[in-house]
């Protein structure tokens, strides 16, 4: 019988590979890097406080823009509120202030004699509250006009916008009419002009319409 026999010493002997030799671009392959858990969760927490942080700088930038525009309607709506208060005609030159003349009153007892009366006393001082030729406001001098006339009257601008019997328009309005609203009052004299008691700085004077802010009311009362 023949017996087969195995050398296991060249079997077991390893192979040698030269060093140039190509494995097909394994030694060069791209694994790809899995992160972890916690790096995930940093990134996350990252991405999430920097959105936080750019809602915070457009929520100040907002609010600061929303304060910026009260402050201008407030200080528009202070200069519109002081403007009416205390009308002024810019083109009118102030007038020196001087002692009220002495003005004999007309037998006549009409409208037209009251406006000739009341523009007697132009260059009259302007004294806040006053109602006599020493120094009055606008409603303190319609007043005082009146009463020379007969006629007693409110002592406010707005109470004298009510007085007598109102005129649909300046197209039909006579001297001698009271031409007032809440913050101002004068007499009509004709041609669109009235005489009026303004300010300190320009006392009574014949000015236009101008001098009323928003609307007025014609009331006759001669």
């Amino acid at each position: 019988m023949n017996t087969a026999k195995t050398n296991f010493f060249a079997e077991a002997t390893s192979t040698n590979v030269d060093e140039d030799s190509n494995w097909g671009g394994l030694e060069s392959m791209n694994v790809p890097q899995t992160k972890s858990t916690a790096e995930k969760e940093a990134e996350q927490k990252a991405k999430e406080e920097e959105e936080a942080r750019k809602k915070a700088e457009e929520e100040a930038a907002r609010q600061q823009a929303e304060a910026a525009a009260r402050e201008q309607a407030e200080a528009a709506a202070a200069a519109s509120r002081s403007q009416e208060r205390e009308p002024v005609v810019e083109e009118t030159p102030a007038a020196p202030q001087t002692e009220a003349p002495s003005v004999a009153v007309p037998a006549s007892k009409n409208g037209k004699a009251l406006a000739d009366f009341a523009t007697k006393y132009v260059g009259a001082p302007y004294v806040p509250g006053g109602n006599t030729p020493a120094g009055w406001d606008c409603s303190g001098f319609v007043q005082w006009v009146f009463g020379q006339f007969g006629v007693s009257l409110p002592r406010t601008s707005g109470a004298q916008a009510g007085v007598g019997t109102a005129v649909p328009s300046l197209a039909e309005a006579q001297p001698g009419d009271i031409i007032a609203n809440g913050m101002h009052a004068a007499i009509y004299i004709g041609g669109g002009l009235v005489v009026n008691a303004l300010n300190p700085a320009q006392g009574t004077q014949i000015t236009n319409l101008s001098v009323f802010v928003g609307g007025y009311s014609i009331r006759r009362v001669l």
